[in-house]
């Protein structure tokens, strides 16, 4: 069967000229993503936001800042897509509600998730961002994304829930300081070690 399997590069475009939810997106069609088969670092968050749909690059705004942050890496390594793989659940900006971005489209995760998913065979880590992302990678009893994060230790080091890095979330980071204190040196650290093999 692996002789029938589209080369990951020809997949990868084939995701950013998809349009199965083209008449909901009130921007139009515009899938970011970033993958190749030798990423050792796998990002997944909710969907692009108005400034990543305009740009096509993915966390190209403030939270893309604060998670590189995070992470202690350069722009230049995160948009390494040799080492680096952004897969949000949804690939195209759906839209702003009354507190923010609207979810992703729920049409996105079924029909490319795990195809993409099944080429990173070489993911050392897995950074999970957000509710809707950790509901679909980290399953088992629903509980809040602040929950979730405060047991991170329960999924590292494959993974590690992370709250949005969206400056909205200022307020959370006040009041949770535990989590730059605790977590975010240990995911510098582990990144390093990743990134240094």
């Amino acid at each position: 069967m692996d002789e029938l399997r589209i080369p990951t590069e020809q997949l990868v475009e084939q995701v950013r000229q998809c349009r199965i939810c083209e008449q909901a997106l009130p921007l139009g069609p515009r899938p970011v993503i970033q993958m190749s088969e030798s990423a050792r670092l796998l990002v997944v968050g909710q969907a692009p936001g108005r400034r990543v749909h305009e740009t096509g690059l993915p966390f190209n705004d403030p939270s893309g800042d604060r998670l590189r942050d995070w992470m202690g890496i350069t722009r230049d390594t995160f948009y390494d897509d040799q080492q680096l793989a952004i897969l949000p659940m949804g690939f195209c900006y759906p839209g702003t509600g009354k507190s923010g971005d609207l979810p992703p489209r729920p049409e996105c995760a079924p029909a490319w998730r795990e195809t993409l998913l099944e080429r990173l065979e070489q993911v050392e880590l897995t950074l999970v961002i957000g509710q809707y992302a950790q509901a679909w990678h980290l399953p088992g009893r629903k509980v809040s994304v602040t929950e979730r994060v405060r047991q991170w230790q329960e999924v590292w080091p494959a993974a590690l829930p992370l709250p949005h890095p969206s400056p909205r979330n200022n307020l959370w980071l006040k009041r949770n300081p535990w989590f730059e204190g605790e977590v975010v040196p240990r995911l510098r650290q582990r990144v390093a070690a990743i990134l240094q093999r």
